[in-house]
């Protein structure tokens, strides 16, 4: 059971061209945003789309990956945990982010 604890699984559409750093250590961070999309019915019978929108990070090889291969509109499937954390802006207010680490990336669309 411990490998099923706090595991995420996405299928969908890269949203923006990921961001790519090169820290100091020559370390690589992606960052990309992911929309998954649901459909079900209201109560009129009438078919809704639901978009909701995922905050992605991802580090070394598979950040080269996403460097090297995903651009925006591009259809991937990725595995990793979710993480919540905080900083203080500029103007000293609290600013809470809640993302996906990626582990693995899976390149769907042409």
């Amino acid at each position: 059971m411990n490998a099923m604890k706090n595991r995420v699984q996405l299928i969908g559409n890269v949203g923006n061209d990921p961001e790519i750093k090169t820290l100091e250590n020559g370390k690589k961070l992606a960052q990309l945003t992911i929309a998954t999309h649901d459909y079900y019915k209201n109560d009129k019978g009438e078919k809704i789309e639901q978009t909701d929108w995922h905050r992605v990070t991802a580090w070394g090889k598979v950040a080269e990956i996403i460097e090297k291969f995903v651009v925006k509109g591009k259809e991937v499937a990725i595995e990793g945990k979710l993480t919540h954390r905080s900083y203080d802006d500029k103007n000293g207010e609290k600013k809470y982010i809640t993302e996906v680490v990626v582990n693995e990336i899976l390149l769907l669309s042409k």
